[in-house]
C-alpha cells in the first residue's frame, strides 16, 4: 500500500473555519473605513468653509466693507461682519456651495454678532450633536479673522434616524 502525504479533507475545513473566524473579528479593526470617510468628510467641510469664507472676505475687502461691523452688511448677497461671512444661512450658508448637504446643530446659526457659531454636522445626525461635526465661528473684530474647528470623536456614528 502506498502512503500519501498531506492533508485530510478535515483537516483543510478546520483551517480553512479558523482563518474564516479570525477574519472576521480582525478585519473591522484594521478596516475602519467608515470612521475614516467620516472623518474626511469632516475636513472636507472645513475646507470649504475655510475658502468660502477667505473669497467673500477678498470680496469685501474689494468693496472696502473689511473693518465694518454692521450685522446688515452685504457682500454679493452674503451677510459680513468684519468682512467674513456671518454664522448664519446668510452669511456662511450663501458663501459655500453644499451647505444644504449638512445639517445644522440645534441652537446654532440664529444670531448674528461677533464670535457667534454654527456648528454643521452629517445629515440624519442627532439635532443636538457634540461629537462629528464642524464649528464655524465669525469673526471677533477687525483683527480676529473667523475660524473652523472639526470636532470628531467616537460618536462620530451615523444615528438610526432614516433618511427623508
Amino acid at each position: 500500500m502506498k502512503r500519501q502525504n498531506g492533508f485530510t479533507l478535515i483537516e483543510l475545513v478546520v483551517v480553512i473555519v479558523i482563518l474564516g473566524i479570525l477574519a472576521v473579528t480582525a478585519a473591522p479593526k484594521f478596516l475602519n473605513l467608515q470612521d475614516d470617510a467620516r472623518a474626511s468628510s469632516l475636513q472636507g467641510l472645513k475646507g470649504a468653509i475655510d475658502g468660502a469664507a477667505g473669497i467673500t472676505y477678498g470680496k469685501a475687502a474689494i468693496q472696502g466693507v473689511e473693518s465694518t461691523s454692521a450685522a446688515n452688511t452685504t457682500v454679493d448677497g452674503i451677510t459680513v461682519m468684519y468682512g467674513y461671512p456671518t454664522a448664519t444661512s446668510a452669511g456662511i450658508g450663501a458663501a459655500m456651495t453644499g451647505f444644504d448637504d449638512w445639517q445644522v446643530v440645534k441652537g446654532t446659526g440664529t444670531n448674528v454678532g461677533i464670535n457667534q457659531t454654527i456648528k454643521l454636522t452629517f445629515k440624519n445626525s442627532k439635532e443636538d450633536a457634540t461629537e462629528c461635526l464642524v464649528t464655524y465661528t465669525s469673526a471677533g473684530g477687525v483683527d480676529i479673522p473667523a475660524k473652523t474647528e472639526v470636532t470628531s470623536g467616537a460618536g462620530c456614528t451615523p444615528s438610526s434616524k432614516s433618511a427623508d
